[in-house]
């Protein structure tokens, strides 16, 4: 169904990389979480890129109530990672946005990252420090996947 990061919104699937050792149901299993996190991990290098600092990440979602999920992250942003106390961080986030917005437009000087201190909140139990080894080779595997997504990108396999 494509991806939205990069934006190729017709690209297929491709498996690479495919060895005895590693096509086993949970190989795959694990390249799949892996490859979602990449596409996450290019996303970030271009704020990266663009000058953005990033010292941390917060998680969401589902997939943010997985220890295996968060540390994968972690390793393959190569930086901190916690999940907020509530898993619905998108309709928080909406909500807290929409509330500041009304604010603003009845003069409120309330600045959002000060709403933000006060509304969101991190479950610390769920904290990973990423494993600069593992971050190492997942960097090397970022790289890998660019280097793939571009010598495919003028074939029928991107488009």
């Amino acid at each position: 169904t494509g991806e939205r990061t990069p934006d190729l919104p017709s690209a297929r699937g491709v498996l690479a990389n495919l060895s005895l050792n590693n096509f086993t149901p949970g190989g795959l299993a694990r390249a799949a979480v892996e490859s979602v996190i990449l596409g996450l991990g290019y996303g970030l290098n271009r704020f990266r890129e663009l000058g953005v600092p990033v010292s941390s990440i917060r998680l969401t979602g589902g997939a943010s109530n997985s220890p295996v999920w968060r540390q994968l992250c972690a390793d393959i942003f190569g930086v901190p990672t916690i999940a907020l106390d509530s898993g619905k961080g998108a309709a928080s986030g909406a909500a807290i946005q929409a509330g500041w917005t009304v604010l603003r437009s009845q003069g409120s000087n309330l600045d959002l990252p000060e709403i933000c201190e006060r509304l969101v909140t991190f479950d610390e139990s769920t904290r990973c420090e990423p494993n600069q080894e593992f971050t190492d080779h997942y960097a090397a595997a970022l790289t890998k996947s660019h280097d793939l997504r571009s010598a495919l990108a003028s074939t029928p396999f991107l488009s």
